[in-house]
């Protein structure tokens, strides 16, 4: 999750009718009276994120920063190299000093959330910091989910904009940066397989497998040459821009990724086919800090997992209800979920013109979903929403699906990625709560209205680590669909949105199985599937992704458990004062934030509602 920019950028950007809104949430309004307290943490926020963004170029561009005093970063990619990662280390541990220099009791309200939110982040990156191997508490610096061969082509044409010739020149010098970012990234996959940190055999072959097909296309039909060649010809730019990428690919990109590959072919004889992290250097140490970095909470391992069974059997129950009441009777309730999903009459041809029909049907959701909003919502984001296919060359080993925030000026919409490998994956009755989860209400409402709050500070906009928070919100928006009325007419649509939970709370399970308990990849797959009733396809891309991002997947169902505790909690206490859409607009404008932070949130806005009942 990311940030965005500076507070006078994003007062042009956003409307007056959110400022309004905005104003009527009481935190989100504290800091104008708050003084130089918070000022000085303003200035202190805003040289953090300078000192950031001249380091991460690409997170300029992503956050649509890229002109003016940021102009030079269009031409450039973030230093990948193990150096690089050592310096951002340093950079954060000075950060992490200098804010806890600062005297946090002399802030309040949405200041002091601020401050325990960044230092949460820093903090977290402490406890990582120690680890000389991976990204962060991702292990693996290449795999089928990490490094710059699968995230950058996507970049490069969905982020990276052209409007004039400097933008296309700042393309072709990014290109060229590619193949210096692959190579670091090379090097750094060596000195960790000297640390004895090799990812496992099946994740090596899933990583070979979509280098091979982004690797597969002549240089002038990659898509690296094809983004630029179609968008300077519709600008009318002079000048064979495709041909130049083409020639950057072909004699420096590919040769580039071709020693990747090979170093992973190198690895892949001594690869271990143990799918956790135990396994690896300070292996415990590290789930430690990924499960509360995906968490934000001081939750053990045991503690998830068995939040996660106890869920998975009351999710279990409810969907053996809707089955039977469907005339589904015979076999487990994952063996009917499994045969309803292969049922012909909720299937789409495995056809590009199978996949354009399921992505008319989910932009037909949304439209759909608009005239319930407003009845639960007062705040809402102004930037739209896109249903795009996730790129073929990633979606081997690419999740379901995911979003990808707007930029701050709104020049590109938000955008949930949808994968379409196979349609068999994507029965029409659960596609409507993917598409709520990805887009609205789901990340959609909570990430790019974030990106249109001006008195937030920019390091908040543009901050990441709080996947409970944000995943835990967009599994609470599935449910709240239901409540919404969507799901009335649609048993099975229900159905979907039960199933998509009972996945959650089997995904607490995987993960701290597979990185706490020695549990295989086979043996957690197999969990998946009889449990869930997920086909097998799909949960063993899942679980090979909890396999290189350990922590993370327990994220959804924590931050769902605890958004529904704190709306119970706050309805009790204020009664028939009780307002959804306060309720709602209270959370969201805090922006993402650990969940202890946001339970601080939610109970000063309760106590300011009673306070306004009493003085009433």
């Amino acid at each position: 999750m990311d940030r965005r920019q500076f507070v006078t950028v994003a007062g042009s950007v956003i409307g007056a009718a959110v400022t309004t809104a905005l104003a009527r949430v009481p935190l989100a309004a504290e800091a104008a009276g708050a003084g130089a307290p918070a000022a000085r943490l303003a200035a202190l926020f805003d040289a953090f994120m300078d000192e950031r963004l001249s380091r991460r170029p690409q997170l300029v561009t992503s956050l649509g920063l890229d002109t003016g005093k940021y102009a030079a970063a269009k031409a450039r990619l973030g230093d990948a190299s193990l150096a690089g990662v050592r310096e951002d280390k340093r950079e954060s541990a000075g950060q992490l000093r200098r804010l806890q220099a600062f005297e946090r009791d002399s802030v309040s309200g949405a200041e002091r959330a601020n401050y325990d939110t960044v230092m949460f982040q820093l903090v977290t990156a402490e406890r990582y910091a120690p680890f000389e191997y991976g990204e962060g508490v991702r292990p693996y610096v290449v795999s089928q989910l990490t490094g710059h061969y699968q995230s950058l082509p996507t970049f490069l044409d969905r982020q990276h904009r052209i409007t004039n010739q400097d933008d296309a020149e700042g393309y072709l010098a990014r290109l060229k940066a590619f193949a210096v970012v692959l190579d670091q990234e090379t090097e750094r996959a060596r000195h960790d397989a000297g640390l004895k940190v090799i990812p496992p055999d099946f994740i090596i072959d899933r990583t070979l497998e979509q280098m091979k097909i982004l690797r597969s296309a002549a240089p002038i039909d990659s898509i690296l040459s094809t983004s630029i060649a179609t968008r300077t010809r519709k600008l009318g730019l002079s000048g064979d821009w495709g041909v130049d990428a083409a020639r950057i690919v072909a004699d420096e990109v590919y040769p580039a990724l071709d020693r990747q590959a090979a170093a992973l072919g190198e690895l892949r004889p001594r690869a271990p086919h143990d799918a956790g992290v135990g396994r690896l250097p300070q292996g415990p140490e590290l789930y430690q800090v990924a499960l509360r970095e995906g968490t934000t909470t001081g939750m053990t391992a045991d503690e998830v997992h068995e939040l996660g069974v106890s869920q998975a059997k009351e999710l279990t129950a409810q969907m053996d209800v809707i089955l039977k009441a469907q005339g589904l009777t015979s076999g487990t309730v994952a063996e009917r979920a499994q045969a309803l999903g292969k049922d012909p009459r909720y299937l789409y041809p495995n056809t590009d013109e199978g996949r354009q029909q399921i992505l008319d049907y989910c932009n037909g959701l949304i439209r759909q979903l608009q005239p319930q909003l407003p009845k639960y919502f007062r705040i809402m984001p102004k930037a739209p929403v896109e249903i795009r296919r996730v790129p073929a060359y990633t979606e081997a080993g690419a999740p379901g699906g995911y979003y990808e925030r707007p930029t701050l000026d709104g020049s590109r919409p938000g955008v949930f990625n949808l994968n379409l490998r196979d349609t068999s994956e994507r029965a029409r009755w659960r596609l409507p709560t993917l598409v709520y989860h990805e887009s609205e209400p789901g990340h959609h409402f909570q990430l790019a209205l974030v990106l249109e709050m001006p008195q937030l500070p920019l390091i908040r906009k543009a901050g990441g680590g709080f996947s409970a928070n944000t995943e835990g919100w967009a599994v609470y928006a599935e449910q709240l669909c239901d409540e919404m009325g969507m799901y009335d007419s649609d048993p099975f649509g229900r159905l979907g949105m039960l199933q998509s939970l009972l996945f959650r709370a089997a995904r607490c399970v995987v993960d701290t199985g597979i990185h706490a308990r020695g549990w295989s990849r086979e043996q957690a797959i197999d969990y998946m599937v009889e449990t869930t009733g997920e086909v097998r396809s799909g949960m063993t891309t899942e679980v090979e992704r909890y396999c290189t991002w350990p922590g993370q997947a327990t994220s959804y169902k924590v931050g769902q458990t605890r958004w529904l505790k704190l709306r119970a909690a706050a309805r009790a206490r204020l009664g028939p004062k009780f307002d959804i859409r306060e309720f709602h607009d209270a959370g969201l404008s805090a922006a993402p934030m650990p969940l202890a932070v946001l339970e601080r949130v939610i109970d000063d806005w309760v106590t300011s509602r009673l306070k306004g009942r009493a003085a009433a």
